[in-house]
């Protein structure tokens, strides 16, 4: 009887161990792969995504000019640079979003090759031939390696030609990703580096006025004026990757 009753409370031990070992599947899962998607959190607060990650749905090329750069490849939005060889990457425009933003705030992770130079223009509209006529830039270069000069004013995080990033900016690289926000409400402008506010300006105040007349934006009469528009993004004749691109309108 004694040794049923061992055989039976041993019986009853492995099936209970057995039932608390963690699966096979459980033992080999990975996190997800969060790039190119909405937190729920986010979904809730009203983000919309406008990179998909896939394809290039919501974008267009600034006045159906020419193009042969964009792509989408491993998930990020690429510029590629000129093949000279094949010719590839001959023909350059910018692309923009096919909807347009007033008030928001728009977050993007970016990299750039070295010697590189792009940006990212909001409130663009197509009444010129070029968006920097119409809207301001978020300057996107690699500071130290591009092969030319620069003023503060033309450096990673800057309101191009405009309002100089802070000296202090917490800025990666080329080749690092980096993750900038652009905060624009009515007349009032943030930019962002990687969690730090490096740039704050008000359109249409004296001083923007006063830094426009010494710009290279003098003489550029729709600069800064509309009331909303396109977010682009430039091809500068450089390779540049963009990612996780989401806007939250305000």
């Amino acid at each position: 009887m004694k040794k049923v009753h061992a055989l039976s409370f041993t019986l009853l031990l492995l099936v209970a161990l057995a039932g608390c070992s963690p699966t096979k599947t459980e033992e080999k899962s990975e996190p997800a792969d969060i790039d190119n998607q909405l937190t729920a959190d986010e979904a809730a607060a009203g983000w919309k995504l406008l990179f998909d990650g896939k394809t290039l749905t919501g974008w267009t090329i600034f006045k159906a000019y020419p193009n042969n750069t964009w792509e989408v490849t491993d998930g990020t939005l690429h510029c590629k640079p000129l093949n000279e060889a094949t010719g590839d990457g001959n023909e350059r425009s910018d692309l923009r979003t096919t909807e347009q933003f007033q008030n928001f705030e728009l977050v993007f992770d970016w990299k750039v090759a070295p010697e590189a130079n792009s940006g990212v223009m909001y409130r663009v509209t197509e009444e010129f031939d070029q968006p920097y006529y119409s809207g301001p830039e978020y300057q996107l270069i690699d500071d130290t390696g591009y092969p030319g000069d620069l003023t503060d004013m033309q450096k990673t995080g800057s309101n191009y030609d405009m309002h100089a990033a802070s000296a202090t900016k917490p800025v990666k690289p080329a080749g690092e990703w980096n993750i900038s926000k652009i905060v624009v409400n009515g007349n009032l402008v943030e930019h962002w580096l990687n969690g730090s506010k490096v740039v704050e300006y008000e359109l249409l105040s004296e001083d923007w006025k006063q830094r426009k007349d010494a710009s290279k934006w003098k003489d550029a009469a729709g600069y800064g004026m509309a009331p909303a528009g396109y977010i682009d993004f430039q091809d500068h004749g450089n390779e540049v990757w963009f990612k996780n691109i989401k806007i939250k309108t305000l």
